[in-house]
């Protein structure tokens, strides 16, 4: 029977985000004022009532300021003796009277310290917890963690082997929807539990040599389509982020968004092995008794109550497996291997569009493929390159934690762009007599299948018409395990005349960065490698183009991401080609031409790998 795993987290956090401003009714600031301290130790009972009324342990993620407060102390020591919660440590809720006078700052993002910084405050974090409660933490966490902070812990305090290590897709979309106030910056990173490697917290672990020593869960659960149109605060299985995003009936407070969310978490069990992962991690903060986003106290009280009630269906039905976060950590190395991906067949259940995409994530790259622009790459982060990222005060990324791009359709413009260049996209162009249709624009439908170390998508077939042709076409990709390749087969399944030829050019458009803003592109080398007359292009926005027959292979080496991108190819009258941008459009093309009779094969492969 397939596992549904779900971690249920709690943080008796004193002085919980956003919630001052709203408890202090306009006064000065004072984050030691006791209306707050005591709503929100409240509202932390309210939501472990919740939790173990339906039957569901917790993991109580103690912060900093909650460590000063005896009744929170007092409080986790019950529920683990009475329900076997986890008493465990965050390192988010640092703001408290007695932080601000040590570091005389109101920065609480941990991952935004100098390192210096990090590390005394962990010392302080920790052992004011070990001085609470006699014991070091199992699992800690915050909205990110980066791989240096995560390697300073691992050694300084060896128990903690799990932690809440980024927020999925957290970028300058969510920056862009907080007002542009919002400067925490971490796309790029799994949407599923994961070993981080010792270089890059995003990417994952290929080996025991990269293992960083914990298991990452992600900062909540979303919605793998909404989110990525979208700001993702909106679309969770946290309860308060469905109410945020307006998701539900103002008449009768009913929200079957959150219980179509959980279960298509609970589907992808399908794509994964037998197992799917779930986590629910709410603030006080998101339950003040001022209400929050619109909503009143008494709705955000029941989007919590029913939420939990939900999860509690499923434990009873035995369709669930509560745990706590060092518990999911042990199951979760015992299941998986380095090198197995994690997959996600996502529909949208929101907006009736019918969309799906298709994310792949293993230890060298993250993809997503858009069946609404006929199978198109959209998004495309080289892991392989384990990129070391130092972020905080002191370093290059202040608060810049996410992993590069090398194709991103909503930074970089992706196929639907409103001038005459190019954005990022990995697709393919059909061509006869002088028309041309580009795949983009083909829409279809994907079906999921395992072989062995293979992960294929089969796409159902789209039909190209062109003036005196039509075409049937069918893609089918493949990921294969460990390999650090996608491979792309593109087959004529049926033609109006079987004796006719059509062309066909697979093609990448890429470029790299973290933001919507271009980078300096004048580093990059552009090759075409050729058994004879390879030829080099060195990046220098000058539109110039290469093109070999019969190419092994074409591609492009990104020295400031340390990424080397090949495509090669296998196909009728095969030829390779490449192409510089410009100024106006700063990309990079890789691409193969072919020709195909009815019932032929054009296959392609792209790989990704580390290039120093």
């Amino acid at each position: 029977m397939d596992k549904f795993v779900v971690n249920i987290i709690h943080r008796p956090e004193m002085v919980p985000e956003y919630a001052e401003k709203v408890t202090g009714h306009g006064k000065a600031e004072d984050i030691g004022r006791k209306a707050l301290l005591t709503e929100s130790l409240d509202i932390f009972k309210t939501q472990q009532r919740c939790a173990h009324e339906n039957g569901l342990k917790t993991t109580i993620q103690m912060t900093y300021a909650s460590l000063f407060n005896d009744e929170a102390v007092a409080l986790a020591k019950e529920h683990h003796e009475k329900y076997g919660d986890e008493i465990a440590l965050t390192l988010l809720g640092l703001p408290c009277k007695e932080f601000r006078e040590k570091y005389k700052t109101k920065d609480f993002c941990i991952w935004m310290f100098s390192m210096e910084d990090k590390k005394a405050i962990v010392r302080d974090v920790f052992e004011k917890f070990y001085e609470r409660f006699g014991f070091y933490p199992e699992s800690t966490g915050s909205y990110y963690m980066d791989a240096e902070l995560i390697n300073y812990i691992k050694a300084e305090y060896p128990t903690v082997k799990c932690a809440v290590a980024t927020c999925w897709e957290e970028g300058p979309k969510a920056y862009h929807t907080c007002n542009n106030s919002w400067y925490t910056f971490m796309d790029g990173g799994p949407w599923a539990p994961w070993i981080p490697s010792k270089v890059n917290t995003h990417a994952p672990a290929a080996n025991e040599a990269e293992d960083s020593g914990i298991v990452a869960i992600p900062h909540l659960s979303r919605d793998l389509l909404a989110c990525y149109d979208g700001n993702g605060s909106n679309f969770g299985t946290h309860p308060q982020n469905v109410l945020r995003g307006m998701i539900y009936d103002t008449k009768t407070w009913e929200f079957p968004y959150l219980y179509n969310l959980i279960d298509q978490y609970r589907h992808l069990a399908k794509y994964n092995n037998g197992y799917s992962y779930n986590m629910m991690f709410v603030g006080p903060g998101w339950m003040n008794k001022m209400g929050r986003w619109e909503a009143p106290y008494e709705l955000l009280l029941k989007s919590y109550e029913e939420g939990c009630a939900y999860y509690g269906k499923l434990k009873k039905e035995g369709k669930l497996q509560d745990m706590t976060m060092s518990e999911f950590a042990d199951y979760y190395r015992q299941k998986k291997t380095y090198t197995e991906p994690e997959c996600a067949l996502w529909n949208d259940i929101l907006y009736g569009s019918e969309k799906q995409l298709f994310w792949y994530c293993d230890p060298y790259m993250r993809a997503c493929v858009n069946m609404d622009q006929g199978g198109a790459i959209v998004d495309l982060r080289p892991y392989a390159a384990k990129l070391e990222w130092p972020v905080g005060i002191g370093t290059e990324h202040i608060q810049d934690a996410s992993y590069p791009f090398l194709i991103q359709e909503k930074y970089r413009a992706g196929y639907f762009t409103h001038y005459a260049g190019e954005g990022t996209v990995r697709s393919a162009k059909v061509c006869h007599n002088g028309e041309e249709v580009d795949l983009c624009l083909c829409r279809t439908k994907a079906h999921f299948s395992q072989n062995g170390k293979d992960r294929v998508l089969t796409l159902d077939p789209v039909d190209i018409e062109f003036e005196d042709l039509t075409v049937k076409l069918q893609s089918v990709i493949t990921f294969t395990e460990g390999s650090s390749e996608i491979k792309i087969d593109r087959k004529i399944v049926e033609m109006s005349d079987p004796a006719a030829k059509v062309s066909i050019q697979e093609y990448m458009v890429a470029c790299y960065g973290t933001t919507e803003y271009t980078e300096d592109m004048s580093s990059l080398k552009l090759r075409v490698d050729a058994k004879e007359n390879s030829v080099d292009i060195p990046y220098e926005y000058k539109c110039r183009e290469a093109s070999r027959e019969g190419a092994d292979s074409v591609s492009c080496v990104v020295p400031p991401i340390k990424t080397k991108v090949t495509l090669s190819a296998e196909g009728p009258e095969k030829s390779g080609f490449v192409r510089e941008g410009y100024a106006f459009s700063p990309m990079f093309t890789l691409g193969y031409t072919g020709k195909l009779h009815d019932k032929e094969v054009f296959t392609t492969w792209l790989k990704v790998e580390r290039a120093d």
